[in-house]
């Protein structure tokens, strides 16, 4: 499903904002970049920006190019816009996830416990995800002036056995993130223009399907 390998992204970008604090990776060189990520993070409530979305099929070599816009408020709303090459809409919102594909008409419905099935997902959007507890992590070097880090899951799961963030070392935010599955596709985000500073519209994070649209009730399964 779409709307799962757009949240499995959301987990690993919204992390520092949701998982208590980590005191050290002892074993690990990015302790002191762990370390100041969450700290940055840490006084965050919310943030906007551009994302790029590359899919890459690990069979075929073909890779799926997606682009929109992202919004984020403390606790745990989000807002996915995908613009290009078609337009779809995922939102998480106080009670409800929508996710709506405008092209086919079709707006469906879900409790979060439907869809946030992944152990990790469901740690990272209740709070309670912790690098040193989830994840070993190690230092890759820089990779286009960003810091590069390799996270691998301590419980692996066929939608992420392993993944990649990549870190300004100047502000500690991430500026993009790479998941591979166990078949080895890959699901690699990169975020332009990332703002903490303008409060994003509580109506974002609400969803109102329009006129015309069949909607499909998930909810009360």
């Amino acid at each position: 499903m779409r709307m799962r390998t757009i949240l499995l992204i959301l987990a690993l970008l919204l992390l520092p904002l949701l998982a208590q604090p980590s005191t050290s990776l002892a074993a690990a060189q990015a302790a002191g970049i762990t370390d100041a990520i969450q700290k940055r993070y840490d006084s965050i409530q919310h943030f906007q920006a551009d994302f790029q979305q590359e899919l890459t099929n690990a069979a075929s070599g073909s890779v799926e190019k997606r682009s929109g816009r992202i919004w984020f408020k403390q606790p745990s709303l989000v807002r996915w816009d995908t613009l290009k090459p078609e337009k779809e809409i995922l939102v998480v919102g106080h009670n409800a996830v929508w996710n709506y594909i405008e092209t086919d008409k079709i707006a469906m419905k879900y409790r979060t416990n439907q869809v946030f099935n992944s152990k990790t997902m469901i740690r990272f959007l209740s709070g309670k995800a912790n690098l040193k507890e989830d994840f070993k992590v190690t230092e890759q070097g820089t990779e286009d002036g960003l810091i590069k880090l390799r996270l691998l899951p301590k419980e692996p799961e066929p939608t992420m056995v392993m993944a990649y963030l990549w870190v300004d070392p100047k502000t500690h935010l991430m500026g993009r993130v790479l998941i591979v599955d166990f078949f080895g596709n890959g699901n690699q985000v990169t975020l332009l223009g990332l703002t903490t500073d303008k409060r994003p519209d509580a109506k974002l994070f609400e969803f109102t399907p329009p006129a015309g649209v069949q909607v499909r009730d998930n909810s009360k399964q």
